[in-house]
């Protein structure tokens, strides 16, 4: 499980093991007590079934004595115990493609360059490095979206796919694959837009991918209304709330929009946001704790689909 998403240039993180229920706890704490633009806590079990390892990623460096102090009525004393470490940046990308394995959705294979020889004759493949930028579809959040990609194709081709906040650009290259035409991608961290455009590049996608900078939709390519059947938004709970106006209005008669960044506790909260804006829940799947919801303008709401 993983609360905020990485930061783009994390520069120190606390270590410490645990276990589930405490390691769950603290990431719950610590995701509402921080920002999440500029700290990710993630809590993973070890391979001895017992142990969990809880990670909180910061953008600066943090006030060690105020984190021990969060966590201690947690865990006791073995706040003591917490890591705190600086990070180099050569360092997050070599930790990120350690552990950086094929995921499949489909046809769609996203891969490092090193695990080439895992694609099959049929493979859509989407070559991805570990960057500094969030996004290598290993994370609940971006595996949930291609895979309500793949069902969406098997029901119809969409004409115009917009992929807001399209981190290192993974849905927008799905969706550029499997379409062959353009698709409209875009971030508000600048870093994030440049190693999209790189990963578009070696992917033989430079001419499928029109790329913005801005929050949202606020830029001429994606400020469209009604213009496109298909959506992207892989955010988190907050900004898609505050997004449904803006996000829902470029949404075309019919089409459909796909909410992801969330944890359970979160859907309620941003239904209600989207439902007030026409649209109705199609289907919803949940992958390491991470939900995806499939949401479609206007008509009566369909039995959501695990």
């Amino acid at each position: 499980m993983l609360e905020g998403l990485p930061p783009h240039r994390p520069s120190h993180v606390l270590r410490l093991l645990t276990d589930e229920r405490s390691a769950r706890a603290m990431t719950d704490l610590l995701g509402e007590m921080f920002d999440p633009m500029d700290t990710a806590v993630a809590a993973f079990e070890d391979e001895d079934g017992r142990t969990w390892r809880l990670e909180a990623y910061f953008a600066d460096a943090p006030d060690e004595d105020y984190v021990r102090d969060l966590i201690r009525p947690v865990i006791g004393d073995a706040a003591d115990a917490a890591e705190f470490r600086t990070i180099e940046q050569q360092d997050w990308v070599r930790a990120s493609l350690e552990g950086l394995k094929p995921v499949r959705a489909g046809r769609f294979l996203v891969h490092g360059s090193h695990d080439r020889d895992a694609v099959r004759g049929n493979d859509l493949p989407i070559e991805i490095e570990a960057a500094l930028a969030f996004g290598t579809g290993h994370h609940g959040t971006t595996l949930g979206c291609l895979r309500a990609l793949v069902s969406e194709l098997k029901r119809r081709r969409p004409a115009h796919v917009l992929d807001v906040g399209t981190g290192t650009g993974i849905l927008a290259f799905a969706a550029a694959k499997a379409l062959r035409q353009p698709v409209v991608a875009g971030d508000l961290d600048a870093e994030a837009v440049r190693t999209a455009r790189e990963n578009a590049r070696a992917n033989g996608l430079g001419p499928y991918l029109k790329l913005y900078e801005g929050p949202g939709v606020r830029h001429r390519l994606a400020d469209r209304p009604r213009h496109f059947d298909l959506v992207f938004a892989n955010i988190l709970a907050r900004p898609l709330r505050l997004l449904a106006p803006t996000l829902t209005r470029v949404v075309a008669s019919g089409g459909v929009l796909v909410l992801s960044g969330l944890i359970a506790r979160d859907v309620p909260g941003v239904l209600s946001a989207y439902r007030l804006q026409g649209f109705s829940l199609v289907r919803r799947g949940m992958i390491e704790g991470w939900v995806a919801l499939v949401l479609m303008r206007g008509g009566a709401a369909r039995r959501p689909r695990p």
